[in-house]
């Protein structure tokens, strides 16, 4: 059990990191299971309404900047605004 960032209630955490690194790592600490599934629908809203193209960059930094908003809303995060997630790597193990 987690006192989760974004919706700030105890609940439960994340099993594993939900993405490589430092960012997954303070994810899976600080957001619990439900938030993140939120983000997660979000995530797919952000893309298309912001048309992002991931063969740039810059769309990565965008996106991990409308996360660390979403999920940390205090903007209390670690996570640096243009780090970049490792998104070459999810769904390896």
């Amino acid at each position: 059990m987690i006192v989760c960032a974004r919706c700030g209630r105890d609940r439960e955490a994340l099993a594993v990191p939900p993405v490589p690194g430092a960012a997954g790592e303070e994810i899976a600490r600080r957001v619990c299971a439900p938030c993140w599934e939120e983000w997660a629908a979000m995530e797919i809203k952000v893309i298309n309404e912001l048309r992002l193209n991931f063969m740039d960059p810059a769309a990565q930094a965008t996106l991990t900047s409308h996360m660390r908003a979403f999920l940390f809303p205090g903007d209390d995060s670690t996570v640096e605004p243009g780090e970049r997630l490792d998104f070459d790597s999810i769904g390896e193990q």
